[in-house]
């Protein structure tokens, strides 16, 4: 069994995040509603894998599992977990309410709990500056905002807005540390760049939460976070030649689901009755998510089939005479 990383979650959180923007595009254009439940049912194939693949880790290499647990980096990705099952659950919502709600259910549990388990870590200090790069916002500020759309879909609108909340304020105070540790601390190691593509998922799946668990027309601030994901997009563009020094890994999957909620949240909007701006904005964005999910998932499956795409597992120690 391969040792999976808890960072291969992100190719459900894309997959989701595209499956979803296509479902979006049939309601606003008429585009295949097959497409985007394909996409769809290979999220939930490779969740449901990725879940096997994980939790094996845990029983036959349990300590690479536990190094990965407390590595300063690596251990906020198993934050994903509980998000990916609940972008699942949204995803099986239209066949069945009572699967939806129980992959709800699991993942915000293993949501918050990771998120106050870690965080509270976080908040006793003595870490390295080194260490602080975008993947502090996947315990509490993605799972969290993905937890309030889920619980908007099935109509806990009151509790998709405290949980909008969590992950808003959160995502303010992290914002604040991660551009001072940017600006000001030492140049980001080259494996950790491809990170960066998460300071773009904040602004965008936020917008996404909120309009889902708000009614009527957007507001201003909706509008803002979707600017602020523009500006933010555009400068990972300009950052391309830096970040690409790492070469192509699993990594740069970290792009995709604020990729997919750029696109999303003005596909929303306009469905909310707005107009004028973000009826330009998007079909660009809609296509251009599509380029980009394509373009990193033919990198994958090439990495899978040169058998790269996995760690390879620890070659065991002799034992001593």
């Amino acid at each position: 069994m391969p040792r999976v990383p808890a960072a291969m979650f992100g190719i459900v959180l894309g997959l989701s995040g595209l499956g979803t923007c296509w479902r979006l595009a049939h309601r606003l254009w008429g585009m295949p509603s097959a497409v985007g439940e394909i996409i769809l049912a290979a999220a939930t194939v490779i969740w449901a894998l990725l879940i096997i693949a994980y939790i094996g880790k845990w029983l036959n290499a349990r300590t690479e599992a536990i190094a990965e647990l407390g590595h300063p980096v690596q251990c906020c990705f198993i934050g994903l977990i509980g998000a990916a099952t609940m972008l699942i659950g949204n995803a099986m919502l239209p066949y069945s309410r009572p699967v939806t709600v129980f992959l709800f259910a699991c993942g915000l549990v293993f949501t918050l709990g990771f998120a106050l388990w870690r965080t509270g870590l976080l908040w006793q200090g003595e870490r390295e500056h080194a260490d602080t790069t975008a993947v502090l916002y996947l315990p509490a500020v993605a799972g969290t905002f993905v937890a309030g759309t889920s619980a908007a879909g099935l109509g806990l609108t009151e509790w998709g807005s405290l949980l909008f909340g969590m992950g808003f304020f959160t995502w303010i105070a992290i914002e604040s540390v991660l551009l001072h540790r940017l600006y000001t601390g030492p140049q980001m190691a080259v494996p950790l760049r491809p990170t960066l593509g998460i300071q773009l998922a904040p602004p965008v799946v936020g917008a996404v939460t909120y309009l889902a668990v708000t009614p009527g027309p957007p507001a201003t601030i909706v509008h803002g976070m979707l600017g602020y994901g523009l500006f933010l997009s555009l400068l990972l563009i300009r950052l391309i030649p830096w970040i690409r020094k790492q070469p192509f890994a699993a990594s740069y999957w970290a792009f995709t689901f604020g990729g997919t909620a750029l696109a999303a949240a003005p596909m929303l909007m306009l469905l909310h009755g707005d107009h004028g701006a973000v009826g330009i904005l998007a079909p660009i964005l809609f296509v251009g998510a599509n380029i980009l999910v394509g373009i990193i998932a033919v990198g994958t499956v090439r990495l899978l089939m040169a058998g790269k795409l996995f760690p390879k597992p620890a070659a065991p120690q002799p034992n001593a005479a």
